[in-house]
């Protein structure tokens, strides 16, 4: 059996850490099994080298920037292979180039084209433990590509995907995917299986238990994907094609603080505007999310969209650059809040049980959208908490 094992940045944060993660790793190789190891960086230190850089100039070049960045799991990487080999079990460690694992060739939120595996089948077949570096590849130029953050997910499920492992547990500092964040909402609980849809929209809104573009490929080539803790031997989440879990309607409540509200006011209401203002943040790989159109009135019309925070001025800047428009308004103090269930398809008033759940905590809703399986509101920041604690508690998420 083929295993691959991808371990986040807490789980390698030090020494003692690092040895739990061997020692977890050497017993899976032991019951005769093949493992692949797959690292982020030790604990912050991402976070640390991007002070590092910003210290240095506070807009860096972003191909610098992933070069940078790949110091992080190269160091994991190198670390964990010297003490296995301290334990007694040969191992060895390779980044992107040594696979290696072919990128297009956007720096910072570069996406996987494809990935040579014959170097890990060779040192798989000499019996050793293959410990790969996360979120990084190689593109066209030869130059280091980062995937985003939790790039390393995508590089677990993709690498699991191309070997065809018989599964991919992605481990981390919780013991599962909950019903909702439990540092924000006291008596979520642990759900023993999601679907890869359900998954993927919880990912997509903000659950930070995996990365989506990583549940995007799991569900694409199939991968068995299970997500467990680091620091215990609890049983995970499975996450697999549709069944029925349970009879839930809503399987959880997610929330996405990295948002931010961009209203352009009075364009003019005309065929092809739309596709002038979103083409050209498309061009500029500004990712939109929610969208609303007001109806037309003399001769305008209003565009309020959603996107991560970071990109909000850059939007801003584009459309004040490309767009005639009376004004413009962004707001960054909004967060997203969303249900998501695959029982939602069948079941009526859903979005209404939500909607009455946030006016009976007296939160204003400024922007709705929903889809087959989901249902996300956008409300200001500072209700965020209260918010997602009432809509958990409305559907009685908390209990079996």
């Amino acid at each position: 059996m083929l295993v691959v094992k991808k371990f986040g940045g807490t789980s390698v944060a030090n020494k003692e850490r690092i040895y739990n993660v061997a020692n977890r790793c050497i017993e899976e190789y032991k019951q005769g099994n093949d493992v692949v190891v797959v690292l982020s960086a030790m604990g912050k230190y991402t976070d640390e080298l991007i002070t590092m850089a910003k210290d240095i100039n506070e807009n860096p070049p972003k191909r610098e920037m992933d070069m940078l960045f790949t110091i992080g799991e190269q160091m994991s990487v190198a670390l964990m292979a010297m003490a296995m080999n301290k334990l007694g079990v040969p191992a060895i460690s390779l980044n992107a180039f040594q696979v290696a694992m072919h990128t297009t060739s956007v720096y910072g939120n570069a996406r996987l084209k494809r990935i040579d595996c014959e170097r890990i089948k060779n040192e798989l077949e000499q019996r050793k433990i293959v410990i790969i570096t996360g979120f990084q590849g190689v593109n066209k130029y030869d130059d280091y590509t980062t995937l985003g953050r939790g790039g390393s997910d995508t590089t677990a499920v993709a690498l699991a995907a191309a070997l065809h492992a018989d599964k991919c547990e992605i481990y981390t500092d919780v013991d599962g995917v909950y019903t909702a964040d439990p540092r924000i909402v006291k008596n979520a609980r642990k759900l023993p299986q999601v679907t890869y849809d359900e998954m993927l929209e919880l990912a997509t809104l903000g659950a930070g238990v995996l990365h989506n573009r990583s549940v995007e490929l799991a569900k694409k080539f199939g991968v068995k994907l299970v997500v467990r803790s680091s620091l215990n031997t609890n049983e995970g989440t499975i996450v697999r094609r549709g069944h029925k879990m349970e009879k839930m309607i809503v399987s959880g409540v997610a929330c996405d603080k990295d948002a931010a509200r961009v209203a352009v006011i009075g364009l003019k209401d005309e065929p092809g505007v739309a596709f002038k203002l979103f083409n050209a943040l498309a061009q500029a790989n500004i990712n939109i999310d929610m969208i609303l159109q007001s109806v037309g009135r003399q001769g305008t019309k209003d565009i309020t969209f959603t996107c991560s925070i970071n990109d909000a001025d850059d939007a801003a800047r584009i459309i004040s650059d490309s767009m005639d428009y009376e004004s413009l308004d962004v707001n960054k103090e909004v967060s997203k809040v969303s249900i998501v269930g695959a029982g939602m398809q069948s079941n009526a008033g859903v979005a209404a049980k939500m909607f009455e759940a946030l006016y009976n905590a007296n939160i204003n809703i400024r922007m709705i959208s929903t889809s087959e399986i989901r249902v996300t509101v956008l409300i200001d920041e500072k209700n965020t908490d209260r918010a997602m604690n009432a809509i958990h508690d409305k559907f009685d998420l908390g209990n079996e």
